[in-house]
């Protein structure tokens, strides 16, 4: 039997989880931008926050395993990861801005680059702000 430490688990589910919530993000982009012909800018944003919502939920439950706490400490964690994500999703924005309309770069690789970016970055907020154990947990 393979045993796996805590913290080779959570990278395996966060990076399992972290690619359903790129495939939620990439999925719902692409269908907004070329099936219903949605600004690229506009298709971005729903799909980042559909992504938020699917990766709250799946971090909180399976990767971090956040414990159950009370309703005040939930309302705080959540406050913090939608408020570090929209930090990463300005970010997004201005990355897809400035690859797609002032480099001119194609807009599925620039998509593809700064979700690369968006990743790490969600992650390192996740792991070491949002859901880290306080001293009495």
């Amino acid at each position: 039997m393979i045993t796996v430490s805590k913290g080779m688990k959570e990278k395996i589910l966060y990076l399992f989880f972290g690619g359903l919530t790129t495939v939620v993000n990439m999925g719902s982009y692409f269908v907004l931008v070329n099936a219903f012909g949605v600004h690229y800018l506009v298709s971005n944003a729903v799909a980042f926050v559909l992504a938020v919502v699917f990766a709250y939920i799946t971090n909180r439950k399976y990767v971090f395993e956040a414990p159950a706490r009370s309703r005040e400490k939930i309302i705080i964690e959540a406050a913090g990861f939608f408020g570090f994500r929209g930090l990463s999703g300005l970010a997004d924005m201005l990355f897809m801005f400035l690859m797609v309309d002032v480099m001119g770069i194609n807009n599925t690789i620039s998509k593809i680059c700064v979700n690369v970016f968006v990743v790490i970055i969600n992650y390192l907020f996740s792991k070491f702000i949002i859901f880290r154990p306080t001293k009495n947990e």
